[in-house]
């Protein structure tokens, strides 16, 4: 039981609940499509598409908002109601939604058909672009992030003969079992399973370090010989307030030395932050990176690139016509019925042709917006005396710290936190949880409203007794 439901006779706290009450009752009438949805299908669809936790206290509020259309930087949800959106697709919609070039790619494509089976028409070409942009020398594809991760890893494993990854604390690969690992001890890198359901023998093999932390190098050094790869998320989209050039460079120069894979997951900073991604922001270059996201044009793809030491495990390396040549390398499983849809490699296609248009100009543009954004934010939270602080990286924004301690979860201060969220839903804000992003489509116009709505919400909490 929280503080909100005890001490029922303190004035404050009645104050608080009758808040609540009132609030709810608005944002359950103005989102009652959604709200009925959910209880209708709840018996036949199991479904987790919340962006915030359950809390007994915010029950009558914890359902997914139902989108109905969306265009540009707007979702129309099942009610009519019209939000300005920062989530994006988790980091999809670079371009805003159903932008028009890829729309028109997906319908010539399917005007042509949806062959699965043949080589896909578009599925070199995709390639050897993704190879232009990024510096690595061959590509794969998949249908998902986490199928890449999945691969990458398996690629590392058959190339070393290796078996343990190194990954980090606070970082998301997926939801791969081999991937689901958290620290066993504080002081301890070996893993136990984050959740049920995963072995722990799925996750015995995993170290999971401490970021941006010298002592974790150690680590690797003393498990040289037993490291497959070290497997690192670049900017964690759940801490993007670290983002630390000087470490990963450190690692990038102890992995080569030790001769240990690094692998890169950008399914997120892949083609956003820079045209090159985080390798290229950060001046390093990775042995195998994974990339999504933008990259399908809202169409589901992965994609695993790297250097063809790696990647020939795929295909058993590069070989020709009219010689005695012939794949030499041994190869690895990998399969997959969707891997190259041809609606996933048209979307692709025209993706990848508009950033080279487009050149980096468009992802400087963004970042400056995004910045400008996060110093409004934070400078009106600073004079409202506000404990909250934003961060950004390029046009990725959160909460400058997040707490993964479950005991946190229920305290005041999370509540707090999740009706602000609700009331700039109500307002017509749909966030990405503690964040968001934000795409070319983004006005000056959708930034001032986006700016109003947190002010309007925190004078409503603060008449809440939510906020001093």
């Amino acid at each position: 039981m929280t503080n909100l439901q005890t001490e029922t006779t303190n004035p404050i706290n009645l104050q608080r609940q009758q808040h609540l009450i009132n609030f709810i009752e608005r944002y359950n009438q103005r989102t009652q499509t959604s709200k009925k949805l959910a209880q209708d299908y709840r018996q036949f669809l199991a479904d987790n598409k919340t962006l915030v936790d359950f809390n007994p206290t915010l029950k009558e509020l914890f359902y997914p908002i139902v989108a109905k259309t969306s265009s540009g930087t707007k979702i129309v949800d099942a009610d009519g109601n019209e939000y300005i959106d920062l989530t994006m697709g988790f980091g999809v919609n670079l371009f805003g939604h159903n932008p028009l070039f890829i729309k028109e790619a997906l319908f010539t494509q399917l005007e042509k058909g949806v062959q699965i089976g043949p080589q896909a028409e578009l599925a070199g070409e995709v390639a050897q672009l993704i190879c232009e942009f990024t510096g690595m020398e061959r590509v794969t594809f998949s249908n998902t992030g986490t199928e890449a991760v999945m691969t990458a890893i398996r690629l590392a494993r058959a190339a070393t003969g290796r078996s343990k990854i190194a990954l980090f604390t606070g970082s998301y690969h997926g939801h791969f079992d081999g991937t689901l690992a958290k620290k066993k001890l504080l002081n301890n890198p070996d893993s136990i399973p984050i959740s049920p359901g995963t072995p722990i023998n799925f996750v015995q093999d995993i170290l999971v370090l401490d970021y941006n932390n010298d002592q974790s190098l150690e680590l690797i050094k003393t498990h040289a010989q037993e490291l497959a790869a070290v497997l690192v998320e670049p900017v964690q989209t759940r801490n993007i307030s670290i983002q630390p050039q000087e470490f990963l460079q450190k690692l990038r120069k102890l992995t080569q030395v030790l001769d240990i894979p690094l692998i890169f997951d950008e399914m997120v900073t892949g083609f956003r932050i820079h045209p090159g991604g985080a390798q290229a922001w950060f001046g390093i270059q990775a042995d195998i990176a994974t990339y999504g996201k933008i990259l399908g044009g809202g169409m589901p793809i992965g994609v695993i690139a790297g250097k063809a030491k790696y990647m020939n495990a795929i295909d058993g390396g590069i070989w020709h016509y009219g010689d005695a040549s012939y794949p030499q390398e041994k190869t690895t499983f990998f399969a997959g019925t969707f891997c190259k849809h041809p609606l996933a490699l048209a979307a692709a296609k025209v993706v990848l042709d508009y950033l080279k248009t487009q050149g980096a100009g468009l992802q400087d543009k963004l970042n400056i917006l995004t910045s400008d954004f996060v110093n409004k934010l934070n400078n009106y939270f600073d004079q409202e005396k506000i404990p909250i602080q934003m961060a950004s990286f390029g046009s990725i924004f959160g909460t400058a710290s997040v707490t993964n301690d479950e005991s946190e979860k229920n305290t005041e201060a999370a509540i707090v936190f999740d009706l602000l969220y609700y009331h700039l839903l109500f307002r017509g804000i749909m966030l990405r949880g503690n964040g968001g992003f934000l795409s070319t489509a983004h006005t000056q116009a959708d930034i001032e409203q986006i700016l109003w709505a947190v002010q309007d919400s925190v004078e409503e909490l603060r008449a809440g007794y939510f906020l001093p």
